[in-house]
């Protein structure tokens, strides 16, 4: 657990919020999950604690520390058995574009919420014809008759949590910018989520999650000039803000849940007495826990390297994705092996592993695909003529 070192502060925030996740459990996630609940008590706590925010700038309520410090957060509440989607969302990838690219007064009027909990933001990127391609995003920005704001117009698809949200901040082309390479330049809006046009949609999944996902239609949704975020037309390289965070973040809920199902799976190892002593005696079961820990391990340590590079101000896209690929893929294995060696409790909700199956699935998918994690990095690392 130790592997990654931490420095004192760092490890204070380790310990208040492994206390306040130690008071809910995976049992709370579970229920409110299956119950179509929220987890408000929980982000009311963490909130109050300072813990969400605690990346965001001290000037606007936020604990002045990075990444690096919010990686420890997401992975202590996972490790809990409480993988918080929206945890992701609202605080890092919203609150860092705001922190990057909003003006003060919008940084003012947002960020303190974000950091308290008060406020929740969503992130409407993703459509149903655009996929990974974020330079094929169909959704419009136009100017009304007037001539004053923009009126947005289009389908998002895959968006979380924008039921409990307030606001959305939206990725459109933006019709007013001249085109450059044959496309309108993206532009990024804060959108109230209850703003005339917008329809909002449950998609029905297999995920066992509190954060449930929407389709967003917009039919000339009325902004005005104060819903924009940053510079028009410089919205796809605003987010980039967000992304790289997210994956890093996403990598963190990762690393939490391998560090979750190991656990279990060794302690139940321990205990479990089969033939007269416990199955961790036997190395069938004790080898491919072995190898989770390990591989948890060196995920953990490529998701801090990445959070160290973002936080000094380096390109940290290429260590963003390699750190989402390898710990989405290290929580997959360990959260099989743990459900293994749990035999067929492993699939009684009374263990607790079963139900994080979709969840953790859905990392190896979103933010980023593995296949487009490896196109990065055959194209950007290792140079090889791009595939598209």
């Amino acid at each position: 657990m130790y592997l990654v070192p931490q420095t004192p502060e760092q490890e204070l925030i380790r310990q208040t919020t492994a206390a306040i996740a130690t008071r809910y459990g995976h049992e709370y996630y579970v229920q409110r999950a299956r119950a179509g609940g929220n987890i408000d008590e929980l982000w009311a706590d963490l909130g109050a604690a300072g813990l969400l925010g605690v990346h965001l700038p001290a000037e606007y309520g936020g604990g002045g520390a990075g990444l690096t410090e919010y990686v420890v957060v997401i992975e202590e509440l996972a490790a809990h058995g409480l993988p918080l989607l929206i945890a992701v969302i609202s605080p890092a990838i919203c609150g860092s574009i705001l922190a990057a690219h909003g003006s003060p007064d919008t940084c003012q009027a947002w960020l303190p919420g974000l950091a308290s909990g008060e406020r929740k933001m969503a992130f409407a990127l993703t459509e149903p014809d655009a996929g990974s391609n974020s330079h094929n995003v169909s959704t419009t920005a136009r100017r009304p008759g007037s001539g004053d704001g923009w009126l947005l117009s289009g389908g998002k698809y895959y968006i979380s949590a924008a039921d409990e949200c307030e606001a959305m901040l939206v990725v459109a082309r933006d019709e007013t910018v001249p085109a450059t390479g044959g496309r309108p330049p993206l532009s990024l809006f804060v959108v109230p989520r209850n703003a005339p046009g917008v329809t909002i949609s449950p998609i029905e999944t297999a995920l066992v999650s509190p954060d449930r996902q929407h389709s967003v239609f917009l039919d000339g949704v009325a902004i005005g000039p104060d819903a924009l975020i940053g510079t028009a037309g410089a919205g796809l390289r605003q987010v980039f803000a967000g992304l790289n965070p997210e994956r890093i973040l996403a990598a963190a809920i990762c690393n939490g849940v391998g560090r979750y199902a190991v656990g279990k799976a060794a302690d139940y190892a321990r205990t479990r007495q089969v033939w007269s002593q416990p199955i961790g005696a036997h190395q069938g079961v004790a080898h491919p826990l072995a190898l989770a820990h390990v591989q948890v391990q060196l995920a953990r340590l490529a998701t801090a390297r990445a959070a160290e590079l973002s936080d000094a101000g380096h390109d940290a896209a290429e260590a963003a994705n390699i750190a989402k690929l390898a710990a989405a893929d290290a929580a997959l294995a360990a959260l099989d092996q743990a459900i293994q060696t749990h035999g067929g409790n492993g699939l009684a909700a009374e263990y607790g592993l079963a139900d994080l199956w979709f969840v953790t699935r859905l990392m190896r998918t979103a933010p980023v695909s593995r296949e487009m994690v490896l196109n990065f990095v055959a194209s950007h690392s290792l140079r090889l003529p791009a595939s598209y």
